[in-house]
């Protein structure tokens, strides 16, 4: 039949029988090179190869300004028994928007859907894909080569948890989020300044939904247009990384919303969610769950991961809604869920998605880190394959979070009813390589800011919060904040508006600033309150059992014998002086950190300096410091043998 200049030529593809192959098998992870739009030329005519998988489709169309939208003219071609079909469209350029017309086999269906692994898409609330490609000049070989040494489990890690559409916004011009040009020196400055070593962007990948926070992301392989183009963002990851600053991406590989543009309902069946709405619908978010044993949708999933750690530099993934992978059952009632072949509640395709998604990523990137939010007592969730673990490298410690925001939201002369909350992570502590998150979760929703979460006056408020961050960064494990927390914003977490900056004038959310800046300068410079982080090696009580008076007591230690640090709390607005602490060595101790100092907004109360150990016993230890205790404050003392 002879077809017209603007028809798809089917003799060209990009698709080889080993590509099918994969694809169909489930074990194709580069997907992105392949289907999508990719410009191209055939026989001296520029123009777009266009690919697409709709194994359960009659006809697809490619349309867009370059037909003037007509739903048929420029059908695409079915690659054998793939379910993927193809065309070379010539003429199509960069920055040309397009769309599939999609008519199924099945009750007459048809929907125009855009592209499932398109690299930009339009600004929404626009639904249509964007011919885009991905060239980029990388300025940022020097971090690329040592990230390893940054990204390891025995390295500093403090993660700033930033939105980027309200971390700051331009009031000049109706008060709009920045773009990832405008962002990115201010972040990188920013964050820089402050001594985190990573930040962790809230989900940059496409949504038609701005108050999902990207959390319901129809776009797996395109940054956000809201903030620029995918050239944009990797300007913004550039520029953290040559500031020495690695970047992880939360990422959603739980579920997708229901818009009529998206994955839902794709060729007219259910074709990347389950059938059955017990298995394949999420009745928390109203949107859908991946079906994880479908090849081809485990080839997809996994291949947006790559996606963002190749084209991308990404140094890290945290993988959002563990739990409800895990789980069958996770949010419904009896009868609302199909139990497994062996009548159990665990999801088995789940299961061995999650366990592949991690052997794929650290056999192409060892050098990253895959981080889970997993909820639940889910054993070996950060443990290896080859052990029976699920591989990630780290996972949220939400008991710890939960506790010990328990325990400090309540008036004072109360917890020592509640100092099981303080001590209960002990008995875990080690089971994961855990991080410790005071996420974004925590100040929406009605739970109100951290600042606010602290009880007493507002002298006691921010006492209590610092009390809480030096608790953090004293205790074994990763730390992660969520941006306003560093200098205590009183209102929750807003998407819509900015971070209160105008706040940093006054003295006491600036002097929390600086508290949050040095404790992550300390925290790096010190090798004890990292590199055993994942080890009972680098961790043991001096005084957990010290209820009556509020206070616990601890010691982190590093891999050289000289690298300890004592860390005292005391969780009352009462000051204790002449203390006895428990210590492992004679010798000088130092007060290194101290959050009741007047330059953090404290009383002032401290040790001038340090302590030097006395040689009797306490607390089980062979030396003890005398030392006072501030009120409301986390004191370390660092071991310092050769002082006179």
């Amino acid at each position: 039949m002879k077809r017209d200049s603007n028809s798809p030529a089917y003799d060209f593809s990009l698709l080889t029988e080993d590509d099918l192959h994969l694809f169909n098998e489930g074990s194709h992870f580069r997907i992105y090179e392949k289907l999508g739009a990719h410009p191209a030329t055939r026989e001296g005519v520029p123009g777009v190869y266009f690919a697409v998988w709709a194994p359960n489709a009659r006809q697809v169309s490619v349309m867009g300004a370059f037909n003037k939208w007509h739903k048929t003219t420029l059908q695409l071609h079915p690659r054998g028994a793939s379910g993927i079909w193809e065309g070379f469209v010539p003429h199509v350029k960069s920055g040309d928007t397009y769309k599939y017309h999609i008519v199924s086999r099945f009750h007459g269906y048809r929907v125009d859907k855009a592209d499932p692994v398109g690299f930009r898409h339009e600004n929404p609330p626009e639904t249509a894909s964007v011919v885009w490609g991905l060239d980029y000049q990388w300025n940022d070989q020097p971090w690329m080569q040592k990230r390893h040494l940054h990204n390891k489990l025995g390295a500093p890690k403090s993660i700033y948890e930033v939105h980027l559409g309200s971390w700051m916004r331009v009031a000049e011009d109706r008060f709009r989020s920045l773009h990832y040009h405008e962002i990115a020196p201010k972040l990188a400055a920013y964050v820089k300044d402050l001594g985190y070593t990573h930040v962790e962007f809230l989900p940059v990948m496409e949504h038609p939904f701005f108050g999902s926070w990207g959390y319901q992301t129809t776009g797996f392989f395109a940054p956000s247009s809201r903030y620029g183009s995918p050239q944009d963002f990797m300007h913004l990851v550039d520029t953290l990384h040559q500031h020495g600053i690695g970047v992880i991406l939360d990422w959603v590989p739980s579920h997708f919303p229901g818009d009529e543009h998206g994955l839902a309902f794709f060729d007219g069946t259910h074709l990347y969610e389950h059938q059955d709405r017990r298995q394949g619908y999420h009745p928390d978010w109203n949107s859908y769950i991946f079906n994880y044993g479908r090849h081809e949708v485990v080839s997809f999933i996994i291949s947006s991961a790559m996606f963002w750690l190749d084209k991308f530099h990404i140094d890290g993934l945290r993988v959002d809604a563990v739990a409800s992978m895990l789980y069958l059952d996770y949010s419904r009632r009896q009868g609302e869920w199909v139990p497994n072949p062996y009548g159990g509640k665990e999801n088995l395709d789940a299961i061995a998605f999650l366990r592949r998604f991690n052997e794929a990523v650290y056999q192409e990137f060892p050098e990253v880190q895959t981080v889970a939010e997993e909820s639940t007592a889910w054993p070996m969730v950060s443990r290896p394959l080859y052990v029976g673990g699920l591989g990630f490298g780290l996972k949220w410690d939400m008991g710890w979070m939960h506790d010990v925001l328990s325990y400090l939201s309540r008036d004072s002369v109360h917890r020592k009813y509640h100092h099981h909350e303080l001590t209960f992570r002990g008995l875990y502590a080690f089971s994961e390589n855990y991080v410790l998150p005071l996420s974004h979760d925590e100040v929406v929703y009605g739970k109100g800011s951290l600042i606010r979460k602290m009880p007493g006056d507002d002298w006691q408020k921010f006492a209590n919060l610092r009390l809480l961050l030096g608790m953090m960064f004293g205790q074994p494990g990763k730390k992660l904040l969520f941006m306003g927390g560093e200098f205590g914003q009183w209102r929750e977490w807003n998407h819509d508006s900015s971070l209160d900056w105008n706040l940093l004038q006054y003295p006491m959310h600036a002097s929390l600033q600086k508290w949050v800046r040095d404790l992550n300068h300390v925290y790096a410079a010190q090798p004890a309150l990292y590199e055993l982080d994942h080890s009972p090696e680098g961790f043991y009580w001096v005084d957990c059992n010290d209820a009556e008076e509020s206070t616990i007591s601890w010691i982190r230690k590093g891999k050289s014998i000289e690298d300890q640090i004592l860390v005292v709390c005391n969780c009352t607005p009462v000051p204790r002086p002449n203390r006895r602490v428990g210590v492992p060595c004679g010798g000088f101790w130092a007060e290194i950190l101290n959050s009741d100092a007047v330059v953090y907004g404290g009383s002032g109360m401290g040790n001038l300096g340090g302590v030097q150990a006395e040689t009797w016993g306490w607390h089980g230890q062979p030396n003890c410091l005398t030392v006072t205790l501030p009120p409301l404050a986390a004191v370390f003392f660092k071991y310092q043998p050769t002082k006179v």
